[in-house]
Formats: C-alpha cells, structure tokens, sequence
C-alpha cells in the first residue's frame, strides 16, 4: 500500500504540474510508493485526515491544530520567504477606500479557506462588521469571488494576498485592496503523520538537501518557493497556539 499525500486545496493551480513532479522526486528519494491524493475542499480533506487516510501534507495553518495536537502530526518544512498574508479587496470604481465604508450589511465573497476567513474577518473589526452582519456568498474558486466583486454581486472579497497579486492585471486593474494583512509569522507547513514515523527524519533529509540538487530547485521554482525552512516542533505549536488567539479574539 502507497503513502498518501495531499495538498490543502487553496494551492495554486498553475503550480499543479510542479507538485505531481515533487511527489514523483520524494518517492525517489525514499524509495517509497506515495499517492498524490487532491481534495477540491477543506471539508473532504479534513473527513480524509480524520479517518486516517493521509500520511503526508502540505497543510493549511488553520489545520495545525487539528494535525499536530489530534493527529500526531510532525513538522518538516514551510516554503522559504512565503507567509500566509490576506486581502480584502473591492471594485475599484465602488467608492471604498477602506473597511469603514463598507455597508452596515456588506456582501462578501469569498472560499471555503478558513485562515483566509479568520484573517479578513479580523481585518474588518475596526468597521464593527462580524459575521452576524455579514451576507456571505460562497465561492469555489477565488476567480469566481474576482468575478462577483467585478460584477457588482458583493461589496467586498476575500483573498489570500499571494493569489490576489497573481491575479492577471486586466482583473487586478478593476480591484483595489482595502486592507492586508501584515501578521508574518502564519504560514503552511509540510507534515508527516504517524503512518510515516519511521521515515520522518529520512523525508527531512530529504526536504533539507532538495535546492543543492539542480533538479531539486529547479521543482522548488516550479511550485513558486524559494527554498524550504527546515521548521523543529515548537515552531509549529507557536503559530498553532497564534492561531488558536486569533480564533478566540
């Protein structure tokens, strides 16, 4: 039986290609069998890793808690340079320059991710806006939360800061960002589970010489990373105890 692996579903598409490549490289590199399992929502992945099927996991920060404290979860890496900063954007010619003029009621937009929702909704306490306030419209794709944005369906978006600015500059021209994050310590984490125990320091190695490989870099590029950060345990349970603050504020 292979190993599964998954990858939290607010992944790039356009970095797709890169991740089959660097679970082909892995498997190489262990001389294991490893599946790419893919998840099209947070819900079903985290059914998945309730009921023990996920081994390996490039993981949501807002999943931490459940993986390292419920799960046995153990840290490896998070991509060099790359935090999980937000944005909450609007139409450009809306007339909002900041959170305080959206509506009493304002419509937003925005996906199923949960560190992007914790994080604008944080974002929009200085209007006085929580979610009893708020008419959410639910989205499968940040294109479609551009799209309604564009079309005048919500007054605001939510978005992770690095899709927004990928977003191509016919769409960005008719956005404007109204608030971003600057926390700098929430970023997703590379893990292995207790199924993968005994292979654990073997998959660090791994991670920790992959950019002195040609080959290795270049898969680092391809899935739009700088480098990996070899991260110890305690690493993890402090933006695990910063994102349980966050939660509870």
């Amino acid at each position: 039986m292979p190993f599964n692996f998954t990858i939290s579903p607010d992944f790039n598409p356009r970095n797709l290609p890169a991740w089959y490549i660097f679970n082909t490289w892995l498997q190489k590199c262990l001389g294991e069998a490893i599946h790419l399992e893919w998840y099209n929502d947070f819900d079903s992945q985290r059914q998945a890793i309730r009921e023990d099927q996920i081994d390996l996991i490039y993981a949501n920060p807002f999943d931490a808690t459940m993986l390292v404290r419920e799960k046995g979860f153990r840290t490896i890496a998070s991509p060099t340079g790359v935090s999980d900063e937000t944005v909450i954007a609007v139409n450009r010619d809306s007339g909002f320059q900041s959170v305080g003029d959206l509506p009493a009621e304002p419509r937003i937009a925005c996906t199923d991710d949960p560190h992007v929702r914790l994080m604008c909704m944080m974002m929009l306490e200085p209007a006085d806006l929580d979610a009893s306030r708020l008419q959410t419209r639910l989205r499968d794709t940040y294109v479609l939360v551009s799209k309604d944005l564009i079309q005048g369906d919500a007054d605001a978006g939510f978005f992770p800061e690095a899709t927004f600015d990928d977003l191509s500059g016919v769409v960005r021209e008719k956005l404007q960002p109204v608030a971003r994050s600057e926390i700098q310590l929430i970023r997703h984490v590379l893990m292995s589970g207790p199924g993968l125990a005994q292979k654990h320091d073997a998959i660090c190695d791994c991670i920790a010489g992959m950019a002195a490989q040609a080959k290795g870099q270049s898969i680092i590029e391809g899935l739009g990373f700088g480098g990996w950060d070899m991260l110890d345990q305690e690493s993890t349970e402090f933006m695990i105890d910063l994102m349980d603050t966050l939660s509870s504020e």
